[in-house]
């Protein structure tokens, strides 16, 4: 690691002695300041990479100078230091942006083991995890106020090994937060292994997560290690959690608190230690009272959960997200695409039940249609219906919205000749995608259950942006 400035604000002269000694034997440069004012003044002529700084201070406080350092300073690491390790006070120090937060009297290892992280962090080559000014985070855009939070609690979650719940409705961006936290997290340079768990066959699931040996089962000719074995050092992933099956939930439980993963058939366990984030859109609190889902298991996958709004309720970033998609969608058409007013009304209008994901596709599918110049309302497809708000899709009730959607299609005059088009849009990626699911991803015996040739189904996967097994 190179060497680094670092800016202890604390007055009390044993303290700041303390840790000068302690940097300086690292290689480190120190500068001290015993109170804030003096230490923003420090701060307004050398740039430091790292910044301890104490909560009660003659003058102005420590919490109330983070944004007078943060000016001067950027977006460095900021140890906050206090004597009064109460919630409010934690709470008030990460709110303002605090990199991590130690209760004196600590410890040499304590406050050596702080330091280490936080220079680690600072002195990185990847930018540091904040939005740019434009409100763009690794592929999540929004400047709404509840974004703001969401980017906050993602910047937290990256500076942590804790595990992370990622809750919200389909389409809202759950995947896309999860790289970030792992992108920008001390992991970043191991694997993130996404596991989707509705897409996991039930009888095969265990063999695909714990890994097996040779012989384990019929058809087991080779030893495949398990995506959990293959997330070792870096990040497990666990899309749609709510659908992992009870008989596993005890083994995942063992192996998130022993780091030992048991393949199926071995007698010997290896050595897995990873982050875990999971994801889902169901409420896992009813599936635990309802006995669906161990109480257990869910505490230790939810200690930090980050709630990710739906796109009604951060429709200040509606146009936001579209023209970013407009941007990245038409790069390789090299044409000069840009939204018309009309269509911006339109945006704002439509409920987006399918959330950024809807939004996506439909910003797509106008590119198409558009080519150069304006994309106009008439572009765009058709909204999809609300399926959320019945309870099943089965028998009467999807043919009562089917017949619904169709009625509405075909009182739609600017849909005139792409109504079979538009329906088909709307139906056809729920099969593709339970027809995936139920053969845990490979497009070729999915194909097969569909009577579809492979390539036809690969092209039409890519048409509606569905993801297959790699």
């Amino acid at each position: 690691m190179k060497l680094a400035r670092i800016l202890v604000v604390d007055d009390e002269e044993a303290i700041c002695w303390g840790i000068e000694r302690l940097a300086q034997q690292r290689g480190h440069e120190v500068r001290v300041a015993p109170t804030a004012e003096l230490g923003v003044q420090l701060a307004a002529t050398v740039d430091f990479d790292l910044l301890l700084l104490d909560v009660r201070l003659p003058g102005m406080d420590g919490l109330s100078a983070i944004e007078h350092f943060r000016h001067h300073l950027g977006n460095v690491p900021i140890i906050v230091m206090t004597a009064f390790g109460d919630l409010a006070t934690a709470v008030r120090a990460l709110s303002a942006g605090a990199f991590e937060y130690v209760v004196k009297p600590f410890d040499v290892t304590e406050i050596s083991s702080a330091i280490e992280r936080g220079l680690q962090w600072a002195l990185q080559p990847a930018s540091a995890l904040s939005p740019t000014d434009d409100g763009e985070l690794d592929g999540m855009v929004g400047q709404s106020p509840a974004m703001r939070q969401v980017f906050k609690r993602i910047a937290l979650a990256a500076h942590s090994d804790v595990s992370v719940m990622l809750v919200g409705e389909s389409g809202v961006g759950k995947e896309v937060a999860a790289r970030a936290i792992h992108n920008h997290s001390r992991r970043a340079l191991k694997p993130m292994v996404a596991v989707n768990l509705a897409a996991l066959s039930p009888s095969l699931a265990e063999a695909e997560l714990f890994g097996h040996v040779a012989g384990a089962f019929t058809g087991a000719q080779h030893a495949r290690k398990g995506l959990l074995s293959q997330a070792n050092g870096g990040t497990l992933f666990l899309d749609e959690v709510a659908e992992i099956p009870m008989s596993l939930q005890a083994k995942l439980l063992r192996v998130l608190d022993s780091g030992e993963v048991l393949p199926v058939g071995a007698d010997v366990p290896v050595q897995s230690k990873f982050r875990v984030i999971s994801a889902t859109h169901r409420n896992l609190e009813q599936q635990v009272a309802a006995g669906e889902f161990r109480h257990d298991l869910f505490f230790r996958l939810s200690a930090f959960p980050i709630p990710l709004p739906p796109l009604r309720e951060r429709d200040d970033d509606i146009v936001r997200l579209a023209e970013f998609f407009v941007t990245q969608l038409g790069d390789a058409s090299g044409n000069d695409i840009h939204l018309d007013p009309a269509t911006v009304v339109e945006l704002r209008r439509r409920p987006w039940h399918g959330n950024v994901r809807e939004l996506r596709n439909a910003i797509e599918h106008a590119l198409v249609l558009a080519r150069s110049g304006s994309v106009l309302p008439s572009h765009l497809p058709e909204p999809l219906p609300n399926w959320s708000e019945s309870p099943s899709i089965a028998g009467d009730s999807f043919t009562q919205l089917a017949t619904a959607f169709a009625e509405k299609l075909l009182a739609d005059a600017s849909a005139d000749g792409l109504i079979h088009e538009k329906f088909i849009e709307a139906i056809e990626p729920m099969l593709l995608e339970r027809a995936l699911a139920e053969h845990n991803g490979e497009v070729a015996p999915a194909a097969r259950a569909l009577g579809l040739h492979r390539t036809t189904l690969r092209r039409k996967l890519d048409q509606y942006g569905i993801e297959t097994k790699k």
